[in-house]
């Protein structure tokens, strides 16, 4: 009889220690990989950025680009316990009948990054009304738990502010499109999916399958795949988070034949060039015709800092025909 139980006590411990193991190192994954960073921005000099002073890399003069006649504004989510900090900037002329565009930051960003505030001035001083917003536990929003889940639950503070157009401001569903990059980009494509009003939009440098960028996020923070599992498990365990329900691959074949636009740098090391022609052939499978603009020599999100003008004169067209004048 006691030699049973030792041999239960035995097979216990070898089956749930290396269980319990694979666990704590899934928590571990998941803490250091969702984790954001609370100094909003990789570039501390940004964090004192407004729409009417700001400043550009590559030496890209911002002066053309300044909005100094802006509005902070509070926006509720579509979740009731999120509040989305945001700046409003009407347009200079005919703001109740101009067309409106949200624009989203990437990861461990926030709306003073350069990528939000550049695109935002081309739009404002090409006739558009700009919200520019930060997501959940970015920036100046509600800090839910310090995690981002990956557009998952964010694109409901992106329709929140789009609601907020519609509601506040007068603006008409199908004049509103919505930008974005990187993660900004995804809960963009995410949002779209997700409303079927929203009229048009436009992503830089989003992933595209969500199983294929988390496996590539654990290659470049030194982690084994075989961690990905546990990691999920964990996110789920401790977050309720399921970072896999939503992916922007999916999204955009859900978006259908709605305006989209791709675009993507040849040299970025955060996430592969790969991923815009993945998007664009998922779109291209399901009847709209995407061909991704892909923009020889720029890393991450830099393409518009490496050639503004023609970046400008693409995105301005590119709303201009899908929202109207």
């Amino acid at each position: 009889m006691r030699r049973k139980w030792l041999i239960a006590v035995i097979l216990v411990i070898v089956v749930l220690v290396p269980i319990g193991g694979y666990l704590a190192a899934g928590a571990v994954v998941y803490n250091t990989l969702t984790r954001v960073n609370p100094n909003c921005n990789a570039r501390p000099d940004d964090l004192d950025n407004t729409p009417e002073a700001f400043d550009l890399p590559n030496d890209v003069d911002a002066s053309a680009y300044l909005m100094p006649e802006y509005e902070t504004v509070a926006i509720p989510s579509r979740d009731a316990s999120i509040t989305v900090a945001a700046w409003y900037v009407p347009a200079a002329e005919a703001p109740e009948t101009a067309p409106a565009v949200v624009l989203v930051h990437g990861l461990n960003s926030c709306r003073q990054a350069p990528s939000v505030l550049l695109p935002g001035g081309i739009l404002h001083h090409a006739g558009f009304n700009v919200l520019m917003m930060d997501m959940r536990d970015h920036g100046a929003s509600t800090v839910e738990d310090g995690r981002y889940a990956v557009g998952t639950e964010e694109y409901r503070d992106v329709l929140g502010a789009w609601d907020w157009l519609i509601a506040e401001k007068g603006i008409p569903a199908e004049r509103i499109g919505l930008f974005g990059v990187s993660l900004g980009a995804a809960t963009m494509l995410i949002a779209t999916s997700s409303e079927p009003q929203v009229a048009a939009v436009w992503e830089d440098s989003s992933f595209a399958d969500i199983q294929v960028a988390l496996d590539a996020e654990l290659a470049r923070n030194g982690y084994p795949q075989f961690l990905a599992p546990a990691g999920l498990f964990m996110g789920k365990l401790l977050s309720g988070d399921d970072v896999t329900s939503m992916s922007p691959l999916q999204a955009v074949q859900n978006i259908g034949p709605r305006p989209l636009f791709i675009t993507h740098g040849t040299a970025d090391t955060r996430l592969s060039v790969q991923y815009a022609y993945d998007l664009a052939a998922a779109a291209n499978a399901v009847g709209n015709p995407v061909e991704p603009w892909i923009i020889e020599g720029a890393d991450h999100v830099q393409g518009m800092f490496l050639v503004t003008d023609d970046y400008a004169a693409r995105l301005i067209a590119f709303f201009v025909e899908h929202l109207g004048a």
